[in-house]
């Protein structure tokens, strides 16, 4: 497997995010900061991603892909593309309600972009938690099937974030 690691273009306010390989919790903490900015950018028009170099996306990504999707919709009104040529990374899309809020096609075509990739940066265990804990509610919200098979994951987490109470 190759280890994972995003990279990104930008042409006249149209995003493009490229996840590549092992796409897991690790690199949610980088790419949720860069959404954040790719969102408060004045310019920001649209946002492909690429899942076309992925071998593998655990749920904490997905739900951040979800996530997303609804940021997406909130500011610009529509659904973002999703390329994935992967039958087997599209079955998991599929399964977990992505048609509902991204455009999936298999084939984008040629884009030669300039891709920069966006660094990895290491943040508290807290902070990756709740991450984790956000991004699988947000998976939860989008079909039943999602919310019976992460509800129990969701609730240990709530419960490891309960401050102990001592007497």
């Amino acid at each position: 497997m190759t280890p994972g690691k995003i990279q990104f273009a930008e042409s006249e306010g149209t995003y493009v995010l490229k996840l590549i390989g092992e796409v897991r919790l690790t690199l949610c903490s980088s790419l949720e900061t860069f959404l954040q900015a790719m969102f408060e950018e004045p310019g920001f028009r649209s946002v492909i991603v690429d899942l076309s170099e992925t071998e593998t996306i655990d749920s904490t990504s997905l739900g951040l892909l979800a996530k997303l999707s609804i940021m997406a919709r909130k500011q610009i009104d529509q659904r973002p593309v999703l390329i994935s040529p992967r039958p087997d990374i599209t079955r998991i899309l599929m399964s977990m309600g992505f048609e509902r809020i991204f455009v999936i096609v298999e084939d984008a075509g040629n884009h030669t972009s300039e891709y920069r990739e966006i660094e990895c940066n290491d943040y508290s265990e807290e902070s990756t938690h709740a991450r984790v804990l956000d991004a699988h509610r947000v998976l939860m919200s989008l079909n039943e099937n999602n919310r019976k098979a992460f509800s129990d994951l969701v609730k240990q987490l709530e419960r490891c974030r309960q401050p102990e109470v001592t007497t």
